[in-house]
Parts: structure tokens; C-alpha cells; sequence
């Protein structure tokens, strides 16, 4: 892997409580992750670090793995080898009370939101609060979720509605908005802006630039649009050859010869997206975030919500 940063190597903390801490400056490490179904290889000794407190764009051609690198990262796919190490602790030697307590520490929206279709969108973000926190009242856990419902760029009134009544972008901030429920450290994000027209796109992507900001996340996103990556991404990470094979900022990026960075990052699209990189980042990065929130969407009016 090109790393195109420099990196200090920091040790292992540990908190009040005797728990690990996230590496100071890495809440997430993979080292040799190697990937398998029925023989055939997704990923071989791949290695990848995510710095605290950035968006990380995660980038590569259909079949690279993008969404199994996730996977294994946050413990829903068993690697065949490789150590991964999140907030302080090694995924495979993790005990059932960590693997509680850091479930409780990151938020994933997958594609399409995946949402529970019997359940207002109220109601599934009280979800995790449910199995992490059962001790608080139902009046306090229903304001919670109203909350992050608003927090997602939705109006409040959207707490009430069930996936069904909804648009699709909509869908996508109500699953935010659930990913959310707990305060998370990390926040996982796949292909959020799939689906949505370039308006809509863009709302998105100022709302995870100000949730970012606001709420000091560290966003693992993987994303294959262009304006994304330029408006809001600090680095990105390129995965082909089975591996991740550059990290870097789009110019460092760019001076690399590898062909497919090339194409993707350096042919019409890519241009295009330079170019209205300015335009798309403009608004909400310095604005409160509630108010962001509500200028971002929320209405399903909104073109592209």
C-alpha cells in the first residue's frame, strides 16, 4: 500500500474504567486482512489505518470489497486472517461484554437504510437504545429519537411515518438519524448518496460534513461518487489488487501512475467533479448544526430527499 501521509505510531490507552481507548491517533486498523468466499480471493494482506476524527473515502471497481472491508470491520464478516483493531480493541480476541460495549461506540448505515418496514421511523431508532440502554423510560427514549431524527436532517413529523411513506433519501436519513442513536464514535456510511440526484446528493454530503464537525465523528464511507469524494472526503482510500493500494488526498492521488486511479480520479467524470468542487461544497459547514439539519432537507418535498 502507497500511504501518501505521514503516520506516527502511537501506543494503546486505556481509560478510567480499565477499558481500552482508541489508538490516539487510529481508531481503526486493519492489518493483513485477507477475505475468501468458496476460493476466491476479495482481499489478500490488506492493511489500511483510519485517522481520528476524519472522512475517509473508500473507493474501487465492482468486486474489490468495499463493502466486506466494512464488514469485517465492524464484525459481521470473519476474515480468514489479518488483525483488525477498533477503538483499542483486536476484533478476534474481543469477549461478549466488548463486543457490547463497542457496538454501543460506532453507527452503520448500510445501503438503502435497512429499516424495519413494521416500525415508524420513530421506532427504529429507539431500536438500539432499546438493546443498549433497556433502563431508560419509554417518554425519555421517544424524545431521543425525535431528536436524532431532526439531527438527520428530517422534520419531526417524519418520526411518525413508517419506511413505506417515505422517499428513498428520506429512507437514507432515517437510517442516519438511527445510526446516530447512540452517540457513536464512529460512523459507517455505504454508498449514502446512491440513488439520490445530484441536489439531494449534495444536502447529504453537507449534513456529514457538519455531523462531522459538530459531533467529532470518524466517518469510514464508502462512496463511488465523484463530487463526494472531492466536496467532503479528507482522504480517500483506492482498493484493487486485493489490496488497499493508496491513501491519500485526491492531488496525492493524482500523481500516482496507477491506471485505474487515473481513470477514475483523472478521466471526464473526475474532472467534472473537480471542477464543481467549489460549488458543491458551499453552505452549512459553519452553521449550527440543528439549523444545518433543517436547511439540508426534511421535507419530502425537497428534490432528491
Amino acid at each position: 500500500m502507497t500511504d501518501l501521509s505521514s503516520e506516527t505510531e502511537t501506543r494503546d490507552a486505556v481509560d478510567a474504567a480499565g477499558r481500552p481507548e482508541a489508538n490516539a491517533e487510529y481508531p481503526i486498523v486493519v492489518e493483513g486482512l485477507t477475505n475468501a468466499f468458496d476460493g476466491f480471493v476479495v482481499h489478500d494482506n490488506l492493511s489500511l489505518k483510519v485517522r481520528k476524527g476524519e472522512i475517509l473515502g473508500v473507493v474501487g471497481g465492482s468486486g474489490t470489497g468495499k463493502s466486506v472491508l466494512m464488514r469485517s470491520i465492524i464484525g459481521l464478516q470473519q476474515p480468514e486472517s489479518g488483525d483488525i483493531t477498533v477503538l483499542g480493541h483486536h476484533m478476534e480476541d474481543s469477549t461478549d461484554e466488548e463486543g457490547i460495549d463497542l457496538r454501543s461506540r460506532w453507527g452503520v448505515l448500510f445501503q438503502g437504510g435497512a429499516l424495519f418496514s413494521t416500525l415508524t421511523v420513530g421506532e427504529n431508532v429507539e431500536v438500539p437504545l432499546k438493546q443498549f440502554f433497556p433502563e431508560i423510560g419509554d417518554e425519555l427514549r421517544a424524545d431521543i429519537a425525535r431528536f436524532k431524527v431532526r439531527l438527520a436532517g428530517l422534520s419531526e413529523e417524519a418520526a411518525y411515518k413508517y419506511p413505506n411513506e417515505l422517499s428513498g433519501g428520506m429512507r437514507k436519513r432515517a437510517g442516519l438519524a438511527r445510526a446516530l442513536a447512540l452517540d457513536p464514535e464512529l460512523l459507517f456510511l455505504d454508498e449514502p448518496t446512491a440513488g439520490l440526484d445530484p441536489i439531494g446528493a449534495a444536502a447529504f454530503d453537507r449534513l456529514t460534513r457538519g455531523l462531522k464537525e459538530t459531533l467529532g465523528l470518524t466517518v469510514f464511507l464508502i462512496t463511488h461518487d465523484l463530487d463526494t469524494l472531492h466536496a467532503i472526503c479528507d482522504r480517500v482510500a483506492v482498493l484493487a489488487d486485493k489490496k488497499v493500494i493508496a491513501v491519500g488526498t485526491i492531488p496525492e492521488l493524482l500523481a500516482l501512475d496507477h491506471p485505474w486511479i487515473q481513470e477514475y480520479f483523472n478521466g471526464p467524470r473526475g474532472r467534472a467533479a473537480l471542477s464543481a468542487k467549489d460549488e458543491i461544497s458551499e453552505g452549512g459547514a459553519d452553521e449550527p448544526l440543528i439549523a444545518a439539519a433543517a436547511d439540508n432537507t426534511g421535507n419530502s418535498e425537497e428534490p432528491g430527499a
